[in-house]
């Protein structure tokens, strides 16, 4: 078990881009807004996801490529549809978790700067990262983020219930399937949940690296145990966090901001005040680790599958070497850092905002990357790569992030 713990690799990168923005502010209002009853949404979340997140490590440790191959032998138009979902995404979703990083960043440090300034300074110090580290340091050093993470979100998710509270009645909102808005947060809150589908991608693309960088080819076993350690972790603390909100801010009538920088202070102080000052540090540690492995892991990620994706579009004229696919890779992790910083300095003017936009759009975006996952699987791989059950619940996710998104265009267009 223990050489197995130590082979853990793409998937705590995985949970590093997971555990962000869906636990630190979608799980924590949920909590704090409807108490503890929408765990059943993040454990249904999971259910219906789970193929298509798996598909990913699974896909690259029975054929040796990554799943970008498989879209471009569907055609070219289903790997220009990908194409095409990440470049309009990648700079929401660098924003989004950038600027809740840097709230929780300007409140520990006390620094006083812009949102867009400190997150200005991230990114330089996440490019800094992947730059001269490259894979092997961005591997080893999610290792120590996800176990700091892990153990100090724990200790604060069993001392919340000992936290001291005063609960009203009137604050003590129902959640209600008929009622719109509570519907609408619902929607933004499983967007998310536990992390757009492009992560399956971006998970294929890290174990053909760690195979690459290893000099080794993954199992089947070894990946996927990888995976779900990674995956079945972040259900696990996302379920912690909800119930953070739930045993330290439901019922109080307290107000989670919209402002980064604000959102952050009110965090830390109110397990603070609830749990003790000895909280102040786990809690400042759990949600600055949880935000910074996010910030760090996609800002990996996304430059990973422009390259990619080009280079198999068309491998003749798109195949430089590794060290022309590393420049590359950091000149768009300027590019993504830089519109981040143009949304957050110029068109968003708070996180809610940001984090609505974001989650919208890659909530819009599942239900056609699950199809093109599905088509993937039933033309070219082997039978019997996906259980029967398996498929089932494919379909069923389909189903399920269909009926959602369609719910939420007709919403919208009513308001």
């Amino acid at each position: 078990m223990l050489q197995k713990l130590k082979a853990l690799g793409p998937g705590l990168l995985y949970a590093g881009a997971a555990i962000g923005v869906s636990h630190i502010v979608q799980s924590t209002k949920a909590g704090a807004q409807y108490g503890a009853i929408l765990i059943i949404g993040i454990v249904l979340a999971h259910i219906f996801k789970y193929p298509f997140f798996e598909l990913g490590p699974r896909y690259t440790a029975t054929t040796g490529e990554n799943i970008l191959h498989g879209y471009r032998r569907l055609g070219k138009w289903a790997l220009a549809i990908v194409i095409f979902l990440t470049v309009t995404t990648m700079f929401t979703i660098q924003a989004a978790v950038t600027v809740v990083t840097a709230g929780l960043a300007m409140r520990i440090t006390g620094i006083q700067m812009e949102p867009w300034q400190m997150s200005g300074i991230l990114l330089l110090i996440c490019i800094v990262i992947l730059s001269v580290g490259k894979f092997k340091l961005l591997d080893n050093l999610m290792k120590v983020i996800m176990v700091v993470l892990a153990v100090t979100t724990i200790v604060a998710f069993f001392s919340s219930f000992y936290a001291v509270k005063e609960v009203s009645p009137e604050f003590m909102t129902h959640f209600n399937l008929r009622d719109k808005t509570h519907i609408l947060f619902l929607i933004a809150f499983l967007g998310w949940m536990p992390a757009p589908l492009d992560i399956s991608i971006w998970h294929s693309l890290w174990s053909e690296e760690n195979n690459r960088s290893k000099g080794i080819k993954s199992t089947l076993k070894q990946s996927l145990f990888d995976f779900k350690i990674g995956y079945w972790g972040t259900a696990i603390l996302a379920i912690c966090f909800l119930m953070l909100g739930a045993n330290v801010i439901y019922g109080t009538g307290a107000v989670l901001s919209d402002k980064g920088t604000v959102y952050a202070g009110q965090f830390i102080d109110m397990y603070e005040s609830s749990l003790g000052r000895h909280a102040y540090f786990i809690i400042a540690i759990a949600a600055f680790t949880t935000m910074f492995s996010t910030t760090l892991t996609c800002l990996d990620a996304m430059p990973r599958v422009v390259v990619e994706s080009l280079r198999v579009w068309s491998p003749v004229k798109n195949n430089p070497t590794i060290k022309g696919s590393r420049i590359q890779a950091i000149v768009v992790m300027f590019i993504i850092a830089i519109g981040a910083l143009i949304l957050l300095g110029f068109f968003i003017s708070n996180m809610k905002q940001m984090v609505t936009v974001a989650t919208s759009i890659s909530f819009l975006t599942a239900p056609v990357l699950a199809i093109l996952g599905i088509m993937v699987v039933r033309k070219h791989l082997p039978t019997g790569f996906w259980s029967k059950g398996k498929t089932i619940i494919a379909w069923l996710g389909v189903i399920f992030l269909t009926l959602l998104v369609g719910y939420y265009l007709i919403q919208t267009v009513n308001l």
